[in-house]
């Protein structure tokens, strides 16, 4: 064990003021460095897979056949029943019931649990990750990387809409690009169109809402999440919007907000329901420091040489895993608010919208959180998927680091379902708030050597989904890929699923099937989730038409 002394390092006067100069937090740099030194991190073991779980309907939900009178989710009757009465929610009538040898069942189709999830939908609030910039979203490079004979396919498209990513954050970039040509919508003004039409069609109207006057001819607001009593009346509240900002995109949102209120997507929809249409709880996320590379040895430091000049630091993020410190603030304003539910995803992802039948199986089981899984396609050679442990319990491991892909392969070809990580979560407030200061100490951070322009240096980072190893229990929800699962992580991406390249004999087959899947449902959820109709071409707002 190293002394005290050892540990925390002595900041020179001019890498402090370089630091504070790039808005890095040093307190919270220097505690991550501290515990790492202090060995702290070197609990955190790989997890060894002993298989995949099955998809048993209990545990692991396939939610993707919802057609009528077909049993989509089964639970114990008396379990059921009490966590139904313990969050206020009703129970549809004429739900069959099965007797097994361990006790009574209740069988639940899609329109059963759409009917009890839709009371769950006003109290669960709907978040994002926002914190990215789209830099490296239209990084040329980046996006050639992704397969060659696809770029050259998509450069005319990438060099005419690329201009319009620099300088933004990733929300306010367009979401798709319509047949016409034209850009979309942005990620985040679907997002919030979501949420105003759930609101909409759950019958929410201006009429019954304690609606502020607008002001400079924008969309009226109605409060959601007030500190003060207003005349005695309580708040309505609906679904409240949340984010993980960044230091360096923070007033650039909001600023954008401020704009998006008049969006022809969302104006119409907010003067109908009452609700604020850009109102967003936000959080922070603080910069740290990037730390020395693991060939300079330990103690690590605060890595001082960033493109070769002495004494200064190299400002990064944390990962998105920090949301849960970064936000612990959020998640408590929105329990005592009286907000049961908080679904989180990346902004990024068109296919993360609040479905009312993952609700209602989460409220049924009583399970603190659930997650999306999509069926793995042939080009999803990275990234999460849902394993067995060697201890019975559920988990998610990488690709690569803890299974091969072949293995990954030959589980497939024996039957097995191999599930992916789309990302994508929903948490009981009632558990979640009260270990949030536990997630935020034991959430592996992981230290990962770069050879950048900047130099050689390790980043220290949380990922989000790893929260999975911390609870005691949660829900795998198995959905379509191409519905549930529309990440745009590079442009690249985003523009073969708004139907670039799928036609080109010189792409990849297996990327012009996947691309033309995901185009598919692309369409399907900008018509019946974001409720656009296509007209000459364009993805349009249908009430602009009838007012």
């Amino acid at each position: 064990m190293m002394k005290e002394a050892q540990l925390h390092q002595e900041i020179h006067p001019a890498l402090r003021a370089d630091m504070l100069a790039k808005h890095i937090d040093i307190e919270l740099a220097l505690s991550i460095l501290d515990r790492y030194n202090r060995g702290e991190f070197d609990h955190v073991e790989k997890i060894v897979p002993a298989g995949v779980p099955p998809v048993d309907g209990v545990h692991v939900v396939d939610v993707r056949n919802r057609q009528a009178n077909t049993t989509l989710f089964k639970f114990p009757k008396r379990e059921a029943l009490q966590n139904l009465a313990e969050r206020n929610v009703k129970l549809p009538e004429g739900i069959p019931e099965t007797t097994e040898s361990d006790g009574e069942y209740l069988l639940f189709d899609a329109a059963k649990l759409e009917a009890i999830g839709r009371q769950i939908v006003p109290r669960c609030a709907y978040g994002v990750l926002n914190g990215g910039s789209a830099t490296s979203y239209a990084d040329l490079k980046k996006n050639r990387a992704i397969d060659e004979a696809l770029f050259s396919a998509l450069k005319p498209a990438f060099e005419r809409y690329s201009g319009l990513c620099h300088d933004l954050p990733k929300g306010l970039t367009p979401a798709y690009i319509n047949p016409d040509g034209s850009p979309g919508a942005s990620f985040l003004e679907l997002k919030m169109r979501a949420r105003l039409l759930a609101a909409n069609r759950a019958g929410f109207a201006a009429s019954d809402a304690l609606v502020v006057a607008p002001e400079n001819g924008s969309a009226p607001r109605s409060s959601m999440l007030s500190t003060e009593a207003r005349a005695g009346q309580p708040e309505r509240l609906f679904m409240p919007l949340y984010q993980m900002t960044s230091t360096g995109n923070h007033d650039q949102l909001l600023s954008a907000y401020a704009e998006l209120s008049s969006s022809p997507f969302l104006s119409t929809l907010s003067l109908r329901t009452g609700l604020d249409a850009a109102q967003w709880l936000s959080g922070k996320q603080p910069l740290i420091a990037a730390y020395t590379h693991s060939s300079e040895g330990m103690p690590k430091r605060i890595f001082d040489r960033a493109y070769g000049k002495e004494h200064s630091s190299l400002a990064l993020p944390g990962g998105h895993g920090q949301c849960f410190m970064v936000l612990a603030d959020t998640f408590r304003a929105l329990q005592q608010q009286g907000i049961r539910y908080a679904m989180l995803s990346n902004v990024d992802n068109l296919g993360a919208f609040v479905d009312p039948v993952e609700l209602a199986i989460l409220a049924i089981s009583g399970r603190p959180a659930g997650f999306d899984f999509a069926y793995r396609t042939p080009i999803d050679v990275k990234g999460g998927i849902l394993v067995r442990t060697q201890d019975g319990t559920k988990n998610v491991v990488d690709i690569g680091p803890a299974i091969d892909i072949k293995e990954v392969e030959t589980l497939e070809k024996q039957g097995e379902a191999i599930l992916f990580n789309c990302a994508t979560g929903i948490f009981d407030l009632e558990w979640l708030v009260p270990n949030l200061e536990n997630i935020a100490h034991s959430l592996p951070v992981r230290f990962t050597d770069q050879v950048k322009d900047a130099g050689s240096y390790s980043q220290a980072e949380q990922v989000t989904w790893e929260i999975v190893s911390l609870l005691p229990d949660f829900v795998a929800f198995a959905v379509n890929k191409e519905r549930r699962f529309l990440a745009a992580k590079m442009l690249a991406e985003m523009l073969l699923t708004s139907g670039f390249g799928n036609d080109v004999p010189s792409v990849p087959e297996v990327l012009r099937q996947v691309g033309a899947a995901l185009h598919d449902g692309q369409s399907w959820l900008l018509q019946n989730v974001y409720g656009l109709e296509l007209v000459n071409g364009r993805w349009v707002p249908p009430e602009i038409f009838k007012n």
